[in-house]
């Protein structure tokens, strides 16, 4: 029993079911080559590292202070790549003007002294030396002023890329300067500010999002390659990394957002009264016909025609109305009704059919524990069999196929109807590619039920032979419907949506082995790296003039005068790192 469980540890354990009810198993390997992981978690713990490590990666190509890359990097959405390429592309200069990156490689301004006195131009005011901070671009203003300035930007949600005071000046102030001067009046609207630094990594990256769960799990899901993908979070969720609802594929994320508020609203209902009732011509209530008479009566009291809605008499014969007549044929009113009753009639056809295997991948989502049953007893019987691993395979295959049989109908809805690619085919094409796609889908259909029935059947209580036979069968059937996802998803993504002209849609890519879940994120340097590459400078202790090579505040700066890159921030936030439980609502509501 042991062997046949041993690569499903979780199996079943998580108190958060993902949707499918199942961890990703790896006892069916040989199926599909072997890679690494795609998508990484990122918690609270991991969050600083996996930051440092892309700005180390500017640091060391730019020859950059910390907070000089990370403008770069916030205003490029935290890809690297982006950054390297822009880089190669239009130069150094243009690559730092275009994010508010001013970096003094001479440092020619001068230095106020702290027995000096300088004017301060924002509030007109002689201010001692020591009481003034000049920036990167050279502008220099008094601390009051500066830190004014600064907590009314964090406030206002712009923490993230603050620029300076200066008219016309669009460089981005340093974020040690800005830490310094707040946290001596602000402590609590310092660590606002690094933590909205921080969640930047999240907030502004197309490639790490949070994870979707209520209640929040904290954790962020960083993908590597393609942002068109569904994951599984760390606590068992599985979703669609682009629109962060549930795994849809192979519907895209627009048809599936179309299909949940068809199905959530009241649109149907409106379709069945359109189709079953009239309004009252008195009241306008809408009435259904319980009879055969066409001479109708409201609960209000009125009566009118059912053929036409007009209002008439009660004095009728089984043959006509008394001083009324309707046999004009008014097309427009049949067209509308009729339209109605057809609209409705092709949803209730898709909905039905996605029901019905929703509601099927429900009931085989418990036969887990019943193939655990099946399993034991057949140990208990002195078996010769004592590889079960085509029982969980084929089980796991059964969910896989039978999810994206079912999510092929919303697909289906609305590829072949007329709301989004009207324009897109003509109506012969449309059958031409409905009769494909339908071939396809009814393959894998018939395939998935024969899965399902040898699946269920009580193998525990046969002989060896007739298990043997069932074992082929399910070996069988399971690399068939493999390959009908397959060519299912082969024929969406090429003859379906690839020659759409006028609109893109795209859907996550097949995964013989299911949604692949991510592994919690390691970051392959250690922090003597980064403190060996720090460049020496000389400590600074005030807020004044600026080294070439050293930020103008010492607000996180290390004895030798490096912004702090080797630890997680401390000071105004204890001695903990960075506690990330906060909701990504709140980042939001305070930007």
């Amino acid at each position: 029993m042991e062997d046949w469980m041993s690569s499903e540890e979780d199996y079943g354990s998580s108190d958060r079911e993902s949707p499918d009810g199942f961890e990703n198993e790896d006892s069916d390997s040989h199926w599909m080559p072997s890679k690494g992981p795609s998508s990484k978690v990122i918690t609270k713990v991991s969050l600083l590292a996996a930051q440092k490590e892309d700005l180390r990666r500017v640091m060391e190509v730019l020859s950059l202070r910390e907070h000089h890359a990370r403008t770069l990097l916030i205003h490029h959405r935290w890809d690297v790549e982006k950054v390297l390429a822009i880089l190669v592309e239009k130069g150094k200069a243009l690559l730092f003007a275009e994010a508010g990156v001013t970096v003094a490689e001479n440092n020619n301004f001068d230095t106020p002294e702290s027995s000096s006195t300088e004017l301060c131009n924002i509030c007109i005011e002689e201010v001692a030396g020591s009481e003034v901070t000049r920036m990167d671009c050279g502008h220099c203003f008094c601390n009051n002023c500066w830190t004014e300035h600064f907590i009314v930007k964090i406030n206002e949600g712009q923490s993230k890329r603050i620029r300076c005071m200066a008219h016309k000046c669009f460089a981005i102030c340093d974020e040690a300067v800005i830490r310094n001067l707040v946290s001596k009046r602000h402590p609590d609207l310092a660590e606002k500010f690094d933590r909205f630094l921080l969640e930047s990594y999240i907030e502004d990256n197309k490639m790490v999002k949070w994870c979707p769960s209520v209640p929040h799990c904290g954790n962020a899901i960083r993908v590597e390659d393609d942002e068109f993908c569904e994951v599984e979070c760390s606590c068992s969720l599985q979703f669609c990394f682009n629109c962060l609802s549930e795994a849809h594929s192979p519907c895209s994320c627009l048809m599936w957002e179309l299909w949940t508020k068809k199905c959530r609203d009241e649109s149907e209902t409106v379709n069945w009264i359109t189709v079953n009732t009239k309004p009252c011509p008195k009241c306008h209530k809408p009435v259904e016909k319980n009879g055969g008479c066409n001479l109708v009566s409201c609960i209000c009291g009125q009566a009118f025609c059912w053929l036409c809605g007009g209002a008439t008499g009660r004095d009728h014969t089984w043959s006509s109305i008394a001083g009324h007549s309707c046999g004009r044929y008014k097309e427009d009113r049949e067209k509308k009704a009729e339209r109605a009753k057809r609209d409705l009639y092709r949803y209730m056809h898709y909905h039905n059919r996605y029901k019905a295997h929703t509601d099927s991948f429900k009931q085989e989502s418990r036969l887990k524990e019943t193939i655990r049953e099946k399993i034991s007893n057949l140990e208990a019987r002195d078996s010769k069999l004592r590889d079960f691993s085509w029982v969980t395979n084929g089980l796991y295959r059964l969910f896989r196929s039978r999810r994206a049989l079912s999510f092929s109908y919303p697909f289906a809805f609305y590829m072949f109807g007329d709301e989004l690619f009207k324009d897109e085919m003509t109506k012969e094409e449309r059958e031409i590619k409905q009769h494909l796609f339908e071939d396809q889908q009814q393959q894998l259909e018939a395939n998935v039920e024969k899965l399902s029935k040898y699946i269920e059947e009580p193998f525990d209580e046969y002989e060896e032979a007739k298990i043997m036979n069932i074992r082929m069968q399910v070996i069988n059937i399971s690399v068939i419907t493999d390959n009908l996802c397959k060519k299912m998803y082969e024929c969406i993504e090429n003859d379906l949506l690839g020659p759409l002209q006028f609109s893109v849609h795209n859907i996550a890519p097949y995964q013989a082995k299911g949604i692949e879940k991510a592994v919690e994120l390691t970051v392959g340097w250690s922090t003597k790296t980064i403190s060996n590459q720090c460049p020496k400078a000389d400590d600074q202790t005030n807020g004044g003039g600026i080294e070439s090579d050293q930020p103008s505040a010492s607000g996180t700066s290390d004895e030798s005068g490096c912004p702090s890159r080797k630890r997680a921030r401390k000071g105004s936030f204890g001695d903990s790192l960075i506690d990330l439980n906060y909701l990504p609502a709140e980042a939001i509501d305070g930007n």
